[in-house]
């Protein structure tokens, strides 16, 4: 019986990251746009931290640029960090149908601090932005419509911040009878 030599297995190479592409395409598309990379590769997430004045710029070169073809914004979204000097964390939810990739960009503005809207490149975002504006009182800059969605337009304040009082007297209409809360 001929003894059998086994052949040493070929080395894997090494990982690359999914977002590597991505990454890439946006350093050399849009210079200075990109502040951090936050991954969490086991669950296939990735959020890439920009600059506000980028954003629109980003946006539009992940929608236009076939080899990322990311042509649908499914969400945006805000979470208030207050303890921070740039308080609000905007998030856009991108996801390219054709690739199966979902990605997610992040801008963090201060308080009062414009950020550019997108709704001119998806118009998703019309309706997105005006709920993180009601909600956040994230302003977008350039959006054609800026008004509250959701809480009347005499509401005072955002009721999604963090520093949004918890008790206070509002009248609240509940089958046409109106009761004061405490």
């Amino acid at each position: 019986m001929a003894e059998e030599t086994q052949t040493p297995a070929p080395e894997a190479p090494p990982a690359v990251s999914p977002i590597k592409t991505e990454l890439d395409k946006i350093r050399a598309g849009v210079a200075g746009a990109v502040l951090e990379v936050e991954e969490q590769p086991s669950r296939g997430m990735f959020w890439i931290a920009v600059r506000p004045q980028s954003i629109q710029a980003v946006a539009r070169l992940l929608r236009d640029d076939p080899a990322l073809d990311y042509k649908m914004l499914t969400d945006v979204t805000c979470v208030d960090r207050p303890e921070t000097e740039r308080r609000f964390n905007v998030t856009y939810n991108f996801y390219s149908l054709s690739r199966n990739r979902r990605l997610f960009l992040r801008v963090r503005a201060a308080e009062g601090e414009p950020v550019p809207t997108v709704s001119g490149l998806f118009a998703s975002a019309n309706w997105a932005e005006r709920e993180v504006y009601d909600l956040f009182g994230v302003v977008f800059d350039g959006h054609p419509d800026l008004r509250r969605i959701e809480l009347p337009d005499d509401w005072e304040g955002h009721p999604l911040r963090k520093d949004y009082p918890i008790v206070g007297r509002r009248p609240v209409i509940l089958y046409n009878n109106v009761k004061e809360i405490l």
